[in-house]
């Protein structure tokens, strides 16, 4: 047997990882491939979750109080916890509960690790393309300035309490996630039931850019920060994004369901979503190129076949 690739094997598998928001659709499947590859994996959530193989931490990011015991012999903190974007409408208070619940959550974890004696080296964070809002055509990359705007703030916040981890030592990754295509949940079931049911139809002028990417790809760029030295922020969206036009189309000609009806008028989704309908007809086309040049490989680079293997099975 090769001696480096002992060395390798011996490094993944001595390497234990935390996950918050560990028990949500990307989280599981997150964790069932860093067991796959013969990581130690636990989790920090609300109530203790239901695999065997994970051992699961209490905290309670309101009451400011955290299971101590979660951070030891971690070496890599993956965090994914915060409430949904597109769970509830934009009420004030609804805004307020989004970005406490990213804030307020890195900052527990922060102020155990300086509180408390660990040998945690790495923090990779959540982010999300909301951070470039509505941009039109422009292919945004990391160095573009964020929105004015709920999504573009709630992005920067986000992302300043993730690198306040750099005072600490920390090798800090934030990945700016796009529109995660996933049977389980998210957009695309939102997007493919009325196509189901003969009523879809694209949203707006449908000629909005969507930075989409296939949920086995995020769960392995993930993999990907934990196994290579890279740093900062990275783009999570697949190279060629497309209208939300052409993916309704992609959708329904993977369903085998006709598109008949015209667009959904843009007032109609603003008078019913209000200022949430951004998520919708907002336009943003991201770049790949910086993950890419890190050296990662994206397994699905055209929404046809992302489709295709979600639908296949």
């Amino acid at each position: 047997m090769d001696h480096r690739l002992w060395t390798i094997d011996q490094k993944t598998m001595s390497k234990s990882i935390l996950l918050t928001g560990g028990s949500g659709l990307l989280g599981t499947h997150l964790t069932k491939l860093l067991l796959a590859k013969g990581y130690t994996v636990s989790h920090l959530g609300r109530k203790p979750g239901k695999n065997p193989q994970v051992k699961t931490y209490i905290w309670d990011i309101d009451k400011g109080t955290i299971d101590a015991q979660c951070i030891d012999g971690i070496d890599t903190i993956i965090h994914l916890a915060g409430a949904g974007i597109a769970d509830k409408r934009w009420t004030a208070a609804r805004k307020q509960e989004v970005i406490d619940s990213r804030i307020k959550s890195a900052g527990l974890i922060y102020e155990l690790l300086r509180n408390k004696e660990n040998t945690v080296k790495t923090f990779i964070s959540a982010s999300g393309v909301g951070y470039y809002s509505d941009r039109g055509n422009e292919a945004m990359s990391e160095d573009d300035a964020p929105a004015n705007d709920f999504l573009g703030h709630c992005c920067v916040v986000w992302e300043q309490a993730a690198d306040a981890g750099k005072s600490l030592g920390l090798r800090i990754v934030k990945f700016r996630t796009g529109v995660v295509l996933d049977i389980g949940g998210g957009a695309l079931p939102q997007l493919a039931a009325p196509i189901k049911f003969g009523f879809g139809a694209p949203l707006g002028s449908g000629k909005q850019w969507i930075s989409w990417i296939h949920w086995h790809d995020v769960a392995e760029m993930y993999l990907y920060a934990v196994e290579n030295e890279i740093e900062g922020v990275y783009n999570m969206a697949a190279p060629n994004p497309v209208t939300n036009k052409q993916l309704t189309q992609a959708v329904a000609k993977q369903i085998k369901r006709p598109l008949w009806l015209p667009n959904v008028p843009a007032f109609a989704l603003k008078l019913f979503l209000g200022e949430m309908a951004t998520l919708v007809l907002g336009s943003t086309k991201t770049s790949a190129q910086k993950i890419e040049d890190a050296g990662f490989s994206f397994k699905y680079n055209f929404v046809e076949e992302a489709l295709k293997d979600i639908y296949g099975k």
